[in-house]
């Protein structure tokens, strides 16, 4: 039963602390349902996911119990049984509690069944999730409404005031979009979009960004034949434009120090026509090997990759582009992976020292009048700005470049020239940040 697979996979994220992602499509693939309970399951799943806060609360106002006495099983029943109850409109609320109840007793939580019953029944008299008093504290209430803890909250309110944080925050359960990039070593955007609508998925272009597709209906990627064919690779649209920001030529030598699994040197090797030199690093050999597979399915043999640490690099290699997509907290692509905004250690304090130390390496690398991008996906301006600005103000042979936005990418905040900041909500991508810069 669907159920039954969320429930097993939220337990492994509960924990274990595995991705959601991964979780659910282990359990997913040995579980034998049919496509209809697939789809339920990941809905109630991701859905749990994303108000378990929100749920949390419910369940805490309703039970004379606190929360920490109270069995992790029985929690995860607990927040599926309430996300049916408040957000599932295909489930009555009699077949929530029931259904709930069932789960408990299959998964030997027997004890338990009469106190999920009854917090489940005074949900359902309710009808609405109950909220904190918004007088008593903005940063509270909209923690429990959006299901985001209070440290984000207050870094993205002060940092971009309520009106784009609370936009963030709507996006942050709506389902994100789909890009892929086309391989215009193999085909065209027009020619991919025909190809795609004859295998059922619907494709457009994205405006924005050249041989950018918004698809949708597409299944499990991996298995359509224009995937296994090398005719195109998942990217979102703000890693595809970040890399037009940097803008690589064919016959020039580039450098991207955090590869993997390198959906960036894919895009760029493929702006470059094949031709020149792409060195992509990465710390671990199994995630270069992602990128290994992934050119040799795209017919990209520019690639060579370095396993290394990007924060003491050591490479043969003079390079007219480097690309400087750091490790960070993740805070734009909280939509994706709903289970970063639960993370106990969300490294705001000690990633930036991280990332600023990778970018003075990966800039010794950058030949004179060579570029340098540093891009990020996280909303966050200690991480962004604030590492890009200390470096220039520290390294004088270089210097800021203008980024010219392309037609329908506004900047939201206030910025320097050189600096992008992308909002889901405003942008329809992931939030990211992109800075440009040039040496002397």
């Amino acid at each position: 039963m669907g159920r039954q697979a969320a429930f097993e996979a939220l337990m492994r994220v509960e924990k274990d602390g595995s991705y959601s992602n991964i979780a659910l499509d282990h359990i997913l693939e040995k579980s034998g349902l049919s496509q209809r309970d697939k789809k339920f399951a990941t809905m109630l799943f991701y859905g749990v996911l994303e108000k378990m806060l929100l749920l949390n609360y419910n369940i805490a106002v309703r039970s004379q119990r606190p929360l920490n006495e109270i069995d992790e099983e029985i929690i995860v029943a607990l927040r599926m049984g309430m996300y049916q109850i408040f957000f599932a409109d295909s489930v009555t609320d009699a077949a929530a509690v029931n259904e709930t109840v069932s789960l408990c007793r299959r998964n030997g939580l027997d004890n338990a069944a009469g106190f999920v019953n009854g917090i489940l029944r005074a949900a359902a008299r309710d009808k609405e999730p109950k909220l904190p008093d918004p007088k008593k504290g903005k940063n509270k209430y909209y923690s429990i409404k959006y299901s985001c803890p209070e440290e984000i909250i207050k870094l993205w309110r002060k940092s971009y005031g309520d009106d784009i944080t609370i936009g963030m925050l709507s996006a942050l359960s709506e389902r994100p979009p789909l890009f892929v990039r086309v391989n215009t070593l193999k085909t065209t955007a027009e020619e991919l979009i025909c190809s795609l609508q004859k295998s059922g998925v619907k494709a457009e272009s994205f405006g924005t960004v050249d041989n950018c597709l918004l698809v949708y209906d597409t299944g499990a990627v991996e298995k359509l034949p224009q995937f296994r064919e090398g005719l195109f690779h998942v990217q979102d649209a703000a890693s595809q434009l970040c890399c037009r920001v940097l803008d690589p030529q064919k016959n020039q030598t580039m450098l991207d120090v955090c590869s993997a699994p390198g959906g960036k040197s894919f895009t760029c090797a493929e702006m470059m026509e094949n031709t020149g030199k792409i060195l992509s690093c990465d710390l671990y050999q199994s995630r270069l090997s992602l990128v290994k597979s992934g050119a040799q399915r795209l017919g990209i043999d520019i690639i060579t990759t370095k396993e290394c640490d990007a924060s003491e690099l050591d490479a043969d290699i003079s390079a007219d582009r480097v690309l400087c997509d750091v490790p960070c907290s993740g805070l734009g692509i909280i939509r994706r992976k709903p289970e970063l905004r639960y993370k106990k250690d969300l490294g705001l304090e000690a990633l930036p020292e991280l990332q600023y130390k990778i970018l003075c390496r990966a800039a010794e690398y950058v030949k004179s009048g060579g570029k340098l991008v540093y891009s990020t996906c996280t909303l966050d301006p200690a991480e962004n700005s604030g590492i890009v600005r200390r470096f220039l103000s520290e390294h004088t042979d270089f210097c800021p470049e203008q980024i010219v936005l392309p037609e329908g990418i506004k900047r939201a905040v206030e910025e320097e020239e050189n600096e992008l900041t992308l909002f889901p909500h405003i942008s329809g991508t992931d939030g990211f940040f992109i800075s440009l810069m040039q040496r002397k």
